[in-house]
Parts: C-alpha cells; sequence; structure tokens
C-alpha cells in the first residue's frame, strides 16, 4: 500500500510479531507497538497546523482497543497482521477523531483527554473540528487502497461506514445528547451504546476477519461477540467514571453525573452495574469461544478488559 510519499505505508515485517505471547499483556503491548509504528506513518507529516492536531490527536496514547480488536481477531483467523494495519489505522483515525469532536464545548466539553489538554485546548475549536474531518475521511482512503482485493477492501469500508454513520456510532451520540438530563430504561440505554460503543467494536472484529476464507460462516459469533463487548465495555467506562479520579481516567473524572449523562451506574446503582458487566463477560467468552480455535487471541483481550471494572 503506497503513503503517497513513495514506499510502503506499513514498512513493518509482521514476524515481528509472533503469534503466540508468553502473557496477555504481552499480546497487547505486541499489538499497541505494530499500531503506533504503522499508524505514525499513514498520518500526514508534521509541520502543518493541520497534520500537527491530527499527529496530537491520534498519536496521544490511548488503549487502543478497536486497533487490537482487529488484529486479535486476524490472528484468530489467520489472516497475516500486514493484511489488516489499513483496517487497523482506520478504526483509530475514527475512534480518534470521534474523541476530538466529543471533546468540543458543543458535546461534552471535556479539557482533558488521555491525560493532557483535548485538540481544541491545544489547538483551537476551528481546528479540532477540521482535525476530525480529516480523520474520518483518511479511515476510508486508508481502506480503499489497502493490499486486500478489491471484494474485501468493499466490505470492509460498508461495515465500517454503517458502524461510524447514522445507524451506529454518530446516531448513538445524538441519541445520547437527546437523552441528557432524562432517564432512559435499561433498554434504551442500550441501544445508545450500541451505537455510540459498540458499532465500532463490533466492525473492529468484523474488519480483522474479513479477509479469512471461512469468514462468513463466523459472521453471527461475531455479531455476538462485538455487541456483548460493546455493552460490558461501556458499563465498565460508566463505573471507572463514577470510581476512579481524571489522573487514573487521562480525562475529567465525574463529568457524567454532572452532565446528568445515562450511564449503567446511574440506572442500576454500582453493584448492580458491576453485576451486568460480569453477566455480559460472560457472553463475550461464549460468543468467543464458537470462533475458530475458541478464538485463543481475542479471549486474551477480553481477560485484560475483565480487570478494567473496579
Amino acid at each position: 500500500m503506497s503513503n503517497g510519499r513513495g514506499g510502503d505505508a506499513f514498512p513493518v515485517q509482521s514476524t515481528a510479531f509472533p503469534n503466540r505471547m508468553t502473557t496477555m499483556s504481552d499480546l497487547l503491548a505486541a499489538y499497541q507497538n505494530r499500531l503506533e509504528i504503522v499508524l505514525a506513518t499513514c498520518l500526514p507529516p508534521a509541520g502543518e497546523r493541520l497534520a500537527d492536531a491530527m499527529r496530537y490527536a491520534t498519536l496521544g496514547g490511548g488503549k487502543r482497543l478497536r486497533a487490537a480488536l482487529v488484529y486479535a481477531a486476524a490472528d484468530d483467523f489467520a489472516v497475516p497482521l500486514d493484511a489488516v494495519d489499513a483496517a487497523a489505522c482506520a478504526l483509530e483515525a475514527l475512534h480518534a477523531y470521534s474523541l476530538i469532536h466529543d471533546d468540543l464545548p458543543a458535546m461534552d466539553d471535556d479539557d482533558l483527554r488521555r491525560g493532557r489538554p483535548s485538540t481544541h485546548k491545544a489547538f483551537d475549536e476551528a481546528t479540532a473540528i477540521l482535525a476530525g474531518d480529516a480523520l474520518n475521511t483518511l479511515a476510508f482512503q486508508l481502506l480503499a487502497t489497502s493490499p486486500l482485493p478489491p471484494a474485501a477492501q468493499i466490505a470492509q469500508i460498508r461495515i465500517l461506514a454503517d458502524a461510524a454513520g447514522w445507524r451506529g456510532m454518530v446516531g448513538g451520540q445524538m441519541r445520547d445528547i437527546i437523552a441528557t438530563g432524562s432517564r432512559l430504561t435499561l433498554d434504551e440505554l442500550q441501544a445508545v451504546h450500541a451505537g455510540k460503543t459498540g458499532a465500532l467494536i463490533r466492525a473492529a472484529l468484523h474488519c480483522g476477519a474479513i479477509p479469512a476464507a471461512n469468514y462468513d460462516e463466523h459472521r453471527p459469533a461475531l455479531d455476538a461477540l462485538g455487541t456483548a463487548l460493546g455493552i460490558a465495555y461501556q458499563i465498565a467506562d460508566d463505573i471507572l467514571d463514577a470510581t476512579a479520579d481524571s489522573v487514573t481516567l487521562g480525562k475529567t473524572a465525574g463529568k457524567d453525573a454532572v452532565q446528568g449523562k445515562n450511564t449503567y451506574p446511574a440506572l442500576l446503582g454500582l453493584d448492580a452495574a458491576r453485576a451486568a458487566f460480569t453477566t455480559y463477560s460472560a457472553q463475550t467468552r461464549a460468543a468467543a469461544a464458537r470462533l475458530p480455535d475458541a478464538a485463543p487471541h481475542l479471549r486474551a483481550l477480553l481477560a485484560i478488559i475483565d480487570g478494567r471494572k473496579n
């Protein structure tokens, strides 16, 4: 895949990232390290204000969960990691764009992200909006110019566009804004987060598996895993927002309660929210067991996510 500046966009040898890791944290670290290398190469070079804002927002740390899910799904479906580097970068570009816009005064109005000033504070609101817009379009450029066959490229583009758009992440954000200050039912809250959080998580799993010959037969299990994981991850995030401090979170703690956001602890209470996390976490493991060889790489990531809950 060309980066437009000559040479390969993703000059990382997949052999540097062995399939078998000694610990779960080694596995996640390998995926994170790979992502940092390839992501830096597919962003525009530093030196211009827009490019600097894009790089600031995207290379500023984070858990890299969505990229890790792409890579873990690829490993479990025996897909070479260099075949899905573009998808991993696309997911992280879309996620970064969503965080930029989410932090704006018109949205969550948060001055802190990943332990440092949000993009609109480090630059300005106009630059932040344009950086988010540019990262959004970059994601689909990366997928359209990946080394995959055209049919696989189109499949990834279709899934990611649906996940990021009005039926997925953006739609979930809109429903969350409308519901702020009112009280949702549990079903309504889950519908909000199925779009806002879960859609990109489901898309990451599919994008990692799409190049595999046996992808189609495992689509229902990937959907089930992504749906349960999206809810579990959001519950854990809500619990952390209610119990952790800003230093631990890397963003302003307690903002959900201050803004009247609908969260699982607010609706259910902390103990019931923790119990719900346990339920959905079990569903993720059951869905992963239906994937090839019971998906050891994905199950290792699920175990790490289990540890996020306080």
